[in-house]
């Protein structure tokens, strides 16, 4: 599997494109913006979209979810089934931070923690981590040691969590519970900034630091 990330949105949201190496299927996470953009990059990589994947329902993750599909018409799965209220209430998101016009949708299919997703040749885990929504997903591809993680974790800071539902205890729960059993060698991509492992969080993140060993 192969990856690059496509920052969109005045949040510079890492919006990520996977893809299968073999058949050149791709899945789209987390498009929250720019569009045009984001299909201009499939395009030069001589990509099919496959679907589209969403960790949560915040606007700069999922507000070019209704538009990406308008255009392609492929499958939207994610997030949990607890973020339907995020994505049910986009319209006032979009007039809540200045984005033009952004639509709900409704996912083909919600997700569970340990669903599989799959495009192409490439499988991924389902981890259901809530904490900066109660519906946020993480998308993991074992064989690359690779996560989306989203607003869960970030290079050096958590997710917040004082959004409605928002909750810090089971923040930490999930990535402690979740993401730093995969392994210190997984690198993550998260929603916004730079790429980091959870080896380097677990021992560096001032948030995390000392908490796990």
């Amino acid at each position: 599997m192969r990856y690059t990330v496509v920052p969109v949105t005045p949040f510079e949201q890492n919006c990520t494109i996977f893809w299968c190496e073999q058949t050149r299927q791709a899945a789209v996470i987390d498009p929250g913006g720019d569009i045009d953009r984001v299909l201009g990059v499939l395009a030069d990589e001589g990509l099919t979209l496959a679907k589209v994947l969403v960790t949560h329902g915040h606007i700069d993750h999922a507000g070019g979810v209704a538009a990406l599909v308008e255009k392609t018409g492929v499958p939207v799965e994610g997030p949990h089934a607890e973020d339907r209220f995020w994505i049910d209430g986009m319209p006032q998101q979009s007039r809540m931070f200045g984005f033009p016009d952004v639509r709900s949708f409704t996912p083909d299919r919600w997700l569970q923690d340990g669903d599989k997703v799959s495009f192409g040749e490439v499988e991924l885990d389902v981890l259901h981590c809530p904490g900066h929504t109660p519906g946020h997903v993480v998308f993991f591809h074992a064989p690359s040691r690779l996560a989306q993680v989203g607003d869960v974790l970030f290079q050096g800071s958590i997710g917040r969590t004082d959004f409605p539902r928002g909750d810090y205890d089971t923040l930490i729960a999930s990535i402690k519970d979740k993401l730093f059993p995969l392994g210190d060698d997984v690198e993550f991509i998260p929603g916004h900034g730079p790429m980091s492992t959870f080896g380097e969080e677990r021992r560096y993140n001032p948030f995390l630091s000392g908490r796990f060993g």
